[in-house]
């Protein structure tokens, strides 16, 4: 006798403006397996919710955005971000792919030394540098970026007392067109700032000017504003070497590449509107090669990149614990997982697909977490089948800072894995427990 699975009858509101041409089906197709390896059994063996890493397509993504710029420029160094995703399995695999390292504080700096990254291979960027943090980088000869002129004068007194030339880079903002400009970090160049520092540090008797760096912004979707920043940051390589004949031997042109996902700003989605990392590596190395002047040694071009390196290889399995009806008659559906672990939810539209293949339409929800807030809301409007209590959710891309900057917030922080090349199943970093939540509280002798 044939079986035949209920279908309940659906009906949905057209309000206009959610609907566009493409229609919500895009999302409603099944994420079975991740590389190769079966949702269900990975939510069984390592529980739900879990961040799974795909290793094979962070090595391509990595290889795909170098072949793309040391193809277009003979000297080409990738730095690692340690911000976007510091687990250690992850660094060591940007690590092994070539990258040298890239921290923003003491405890990034010790994670990439710990690692065995030397101090020439990391770039020290970030607008707090303690002292005892510069006179490590110091003594290691890392890459330091002077982000403000405290940190110059810092810098000074520790040559001073070292009897030594410190070589230094300088950050730059600047105006590329991008919205808003990253203002809050370094020297700014219209207002003349910037140039002020070059001619501070070229009069100096214990720093030496060796770099330049910026970084415009996150998610920047205009190739074009790379070549606006490569051309002001060659202008200020020519005041360097005609009035201090400093010939700088670094370029860094930070990151800001983006990811596939999808902001919720965007019609379109973002795998169909985001510019190719070649886009980018063109605007770059091409304005670099034709805007260096002829008198100028060819510096070597730093990329910082993060979120357009790791995002796309990170999932997070979820599964669905309850569903209601808002008293406006949506839909509601509420998974195990909420913003506490995914941040970048308050920013994209994360993909989100049913792990099997459920037949009949599919209608509009919204996707709550399950924590006690009302904010907690992972897609305000998502298109999903007629999933059941107990269903898996993926939600994809997750790959960048959600891991970093989860908290466990009302609820633990799930385990993460990683999927090897071969199909094994690592885990990289634990779920939390009640005894690691609690491991740096201390109870008062009068409470107990």
């Amino acid at each position: 006798m044939e079986t035949r699975v209920y279908q309940p009858p659906c009906i949905d509101r057209n309000v206009p403006g959610l609907m566009n041409k493409f229609g919500y089906g895009v999302e409603q197709r099944a994420c079975g397996r991740i590389a190769g390896v079966d949702v269900e059994a990975l939510a069984r063996e390592h529980g739900s919710p879990v961040f799974v890493y795909d290793e094979g397509a962070l090595r391509d993504k990595y290889r795909q955005a170098h072949r793309a710029f040391s193809t277009r420029y003979p000297d080409v160094r990738f730095a690692w971000s340690y911000k976007t995703n510091y687990l250690q399995a992850i660094c060591r695999l940007f690590h092994q792919e070539g990258a040298i390292a890239e921290v923003v504080s003491d405890f990034e700096y010790a994670k990439a030394r710990r690692l065995g990254i030397a101090g020439p291979d990391i770039i020290l960027n970030g607008p707090y540098k303690t002292p005892d943090l510069l006179r490590q980088a110091v003594r290691e000869g890392a890459k330091i970026h002077l982000d403000n002129q405290d940190e110059l004068l810092m810098l000074e007194a520790l040559a001073e007392e070292l009897q030594m030339t410190i070589p230094v880079g300088i950050r730059i903002n600047m105006d590329t067109g991008i919205f808003p400009a990253w203002t809050k970090f370094g020297f700014n160049l219209e207002n003349q700032e910037a140039l002020r520092i070059v001619r501070r540090i070229g009069a100096s008797k214990h720093l030496r000017l060796t770099g330049l760096h910026t970084h415009i912004g996150t998610f920047v979707l205009d190739p074009n504003a790379y070549r606006v920043a490569v051309t002001k940051l060659l202008d200020v390589a020519e005041v360097a070497w005609r009035e201090y004949d400093m010939a700088l031997e670094y370029l860094d042109l930070g990151g800001g590449f983006p990811s596939c996902n999808t902001l919720h700003t965007q019609y379109l989605p973002g795998e169909q509107v985001t510019p190719s990392i070649d886009q980018y590596a063109e605007a770059i190395c091409d304005t670099l090669l034709a805007g260096l002047p002829a008198h100028l040694p060819r510096p070597t071009l730093y990329l910082e990149s993060g979120r357009a390196l790791i995002d796309e290889s990170g999932y997070l399995i979820t599964s669905v614990v309850a569903q209601k009806r808002t008293p406006d008659g949506r839909r509601a559906v509420i998974i195990d997982a909420g913003v506490n672990i995914l941040y970048t939810a308050n920013w994209y539209r994360l993909r989100t697909l049913p792990a099997r293949d459920i037949p009949g339409p599919g209608s509009d929800a919204i996707l709550y977490g399950p924590l006690c807030m009302n904010i907690d809301v992972i897609r305000e409007h998502v298109h999903l089948p007629q999933v059941r209590t107990g269903d898996r959710l993926v939600l994809h891309p997750v790959g960048a800072y959600n891991v970093v900057q989860s908290m466990q917030f009302i609820t633990y922080r799930p385990r993460v894995v990683l999927v090897g090349q071969d199909g094994t199943v690592d885990v990289i970093r634990e779920r939390e427990t009640l005894a690691d939540v609690e491991a740096m509280e201390r109870m008062p002798e009068r409470l107990v």
